[in-house]
């Protein structure tokens, strides 16, 4: 496809307003966007941010017809989630919702889309589950959390773990992570000698740290994400711990190798394709298109893509831009009817490349992709490379 439109840069301010100036005739497409530009989710909610700033970039309309952007910032909390996200669909009458930074946001959000009837595109891996008219208004952008940890999980078994060590989010996050570490358990490839849980508004992980260290696990999988999921790496390193270290696609961002340094370094995490785009075959799907977001990315934000949060945003708007076509053959875009018929098309989209996986969605699940969508990456020397 290529960079195409104007340029638009996202700016880091509670509420952002970009629109390119349509036509009289034509009938612009609305994206209403939260993503947590500050509070603790912030190390992931910029990228997320940076990510719409670069679709819009790429691909500033849809058929010919204008997308307009409202960017809310939910502080990373989710009742303020709820409150954007029901803002965006009374008031400013969006077409869609995508969003946020944080998993309990984010679920805060799908409840309002199930309420209201807009179509919700998920960046955080979560549940999404029906409305109460047995409909489905939520779709994840993400790989779901049992694959992102299978991957990992195959991997802590080829390197000949036995034991394994968790620490994490005392959240649906946290869950999510110690239930892909659970499966593997009852799989009979490692035992789990350590479970223990922080908020991510902790400043000290040491006594979590201590009863991990005491377990004496032959690696430790780390359920944290962006700069949080730091913590519980550099308190080990500070006690001398040598084991392997895991983790998912939700450490695989530059404030977690900024703060993390040296304590993160050989981390293994899964994670998508666009991580390592440029180490990927020529043959691979998202090679090509993961360099077109990258220029995207550095044109619109002024700094180069180095996380795996951006591309999942990216992704989500590639996602919209196909269904909006499709349900704008049935229904104009702002009216219930368009809504629903956006709804049927997010549903049926089929074999669409993205810089994160190839998605094939149906109403029978929120995720929509396949093992295609992970590769493994360690960190070395500060950045991430491609492990076969």
């Amino acid at each position: 496809m290529g960079m195409r439109g104007a340029g638009w840069v996202a700016s880091l301010s509670t509420a952002v307003w970009a629109a390119f100036s349509p036509s009289p005739a034509l009938a612009n497409y609305k994206i209403g966007f939260v993503t947590s530009l500050s509070g603790p989710a912030s190390s992931i909610g910029v990228p997320y941010s940076r990510g719409i700033a670069a679709a819009k970039m790429y691909m500033s309309e849809i058929g010919g017809e204008p997308v307009d952007v409202i960017q809310l910032d939910d502080a990373s909390d989710p009742s303020a989630a709820t409150r954007d996200a029901r803002k965006l669909v009374e008031e400013d009458k969006v077409d869609v919702l995508i969003g946020t930074a944080s998993a309990p946001s984010s679920i805060a959000m799908v409840a309002v889309a199930n309420e209201l009837k807009v179509p919700f595109l998920a960046v955080s891996p979560i549940s999404a589950p029906v409305a109460d008219d047995g409909q489905r208004w939520a779709l994840c952008v993400p790989q779901p959390p049992p694959l992102m940890f299978k991957i990992v999980t195959d991997r802590i078994k080829r390197d000949g773990v036995k034991t394994l060590g968790f620490i994490g989010y005392s959240d649906s996050w946290g869950d999510f992570v110690y239930k892909g570490a659970k499966a593997a358990e009852a799989a009979g490839d490692l035992t789990i000698v350590a479970n223990e849980r922080y908020a991510r508004t902790d400043t000290s992980v040491t006594g979590q740290v201590l009863k991990v260290v005491a377990s004496h696990p032959d690696g430790v999988l780390d359920g944290g994400s962006g700069t949080q999921g730091a913590l519980p790496l550099l308190g080990l390193a500070e006690r001398g711990y040598k084991g392997k270290i895991y983790g998912t696609p939700a450490v695989v961002n530059a404030d977690f190798v900024r703060v993390g340094g040296k304590a993160v370094e050989g981390i293994l995490a899964s994670g998508g394709p666009v991580l390592v785009a440029e180490q990927l075959p020529d043959t691979h799907y998202a090679k090509k298109l993961s360099l077109e977001f990258r220029a995207a990315h550095l044109a619109a934000n002024g700094v180069p893509s180095t996380d795996s949060f951006a591309p999942y945003a990216f992704d989500a708007w590639l996602i919209f831009a196909d269904a909006a076509q499709r349900a704008k053959a049935k229904a104009t875009p702002g009216t219930p009817e368009f809504h629903a018929a956006l709804r049927d098309a997010l549903f049926s989209v089929k074999e669409l490349a993205g810089t994160q996986g190839i998605y094939n969605f149906t109403a029978a699940s929120p995720y929509g992709v396949d093992e295609r969508s992970l590769v493994l990456v360690r960190l070395v020397n500060g950045a991430w490379q491609y492990v076969p």
